[in-house]
């Protein structure tokens, strides 16, 4: 099983009411399992919000989401924003005391490396899609992520 069907079954289990998820083939074994209050806030019947849509819901309150968050519009309608691409471990170097991969300033290109993403005892190196230099880091090191969330905010070139 490679990683992109990894990636799908995550999105499978998130836009369902699967609490837990495993699969056994030959000496493979993975099990995806859902937060708790994910899978049990949500009837029967009805659709669960994606998990991109829970910081849009407390970007509105007052104070400390601000720094988490992406700015107001009008400040950002230039940037391009690199996003999570699943759900795990945020990290910004390879490892203790190894060099961060990109600070605010930093150019970077499509293609090069930006952060480390752990997810199921896996470290996946996140690539950036997009070519520009960082404005701003969006998620602080070793913090949860969530699909689709914002990480990076990027200057086109």
């Amino acid at each position: 099983m490679d990683l992109k069907q990894i990636q799908e079954l995550v999105k499978l289990v998130n836009k369902s009411n699967i609490g837990e998820l495993s699969i056994e083939k030959n000496d493979f074994k993975i099990t995806i399992k859902q937060k708790k209050e994910a899978a049990n806030n949500y009837l029967p019947g009805f659709t669960q919000p994606q998990p991109a849509l829970a910081p849009a819901l407390t970007s509105s309150l007052p104070g400390q989401e601000k720094k988490n968050e992406t700015p107001a519009a009008e400040k950002t309608d230039n940037l391009l924003t690199i996003k999570s691409p699943m759900i795990g471990t945020f990290y910004r170097q390879s490892g203790p005391g190894k060099p961060i991969f990109v600070n605010v300033g930093d150019e970077v290109t499509s293609g090069s490396v930006v952060c480390i993403i752990e997810a199921m005892k896996l470290f996946n190196e996140i690539e950036s899609e997009v070519s520009g230099k960082i404005v701003k880091v969006l998620v602080e090191d070793a913090s949860p992520v969530e699909f689709d969330q914002p990480l990076f905010l990027v200057e086109p070139d």
